[in-house]
């Protein structure tokens, strides 16, 4: 799932929770529970293989889109420092995620490996686009009503 719509739906759940420490746990799982759905993903096939010069695109839309879900936020939310913490850690598993493929350490493998084949299990089935991005587009239109309410 691409992260803005992460980063919206943490901020929903740091919008309507009350409760700081449950608004943070539920914002991290929050990833794990979207990333059920069948989703589209960026295509980061170069920054996987270590093809740095090729992987300019690829992280700058990766780029582009944390920046634009970060704008949304700011205008949609209320700004207070728990949305930024529950949008950060709403994103968080896909950093580890990004990370264990840099640093080579036991956790963060077990998390990618716990993240690839547990979570994203429809990842290779036959599922059309039109759902794949149907499901991001009912988080997000989800997350700008919570914000709006």
């Amino acid at each position: 799932m691409i992260l803005l719509v992460h980063l919206l739906f943490g901020t929903a759940i740091g919008h309507i929770v009350k409760s700081m420490p449950m608004a943070i746990i539920l914002a991290f799982l929050s990833h794990y529970f979207l990333d059920l759905f069948p989703h589209v993903e960026y295509n980061i096939e170069n920054i996987q293989k270590k093809q740095w010069k090729r992987a300019f695109p690829q992280f700058l839309a990766v780029l582009l889109d944390f920046l634009t879900g970060i704008l949304l936020i700011s205008l949609l939310s209320d700004n207070r420092a728990i949305i930024y913490i529950c949008a950060f850690l709403a994103v968080a598993p896909d950093g580890f995620s990004f990370l264990e493929s840099i640093i080579k350490t036991g956790l963060l493998k077990r998390h990618n490996q716990f993240h690839k084949d547990k979570i994203h299990f429809l990842k290779n089935k036959k599922i059309s686009n039109f759902w794949r991005i149907t499901s991001q587009v009912l988080a997000v239109i989800i997350s700008v009503i919570i914000l709006k309410s």
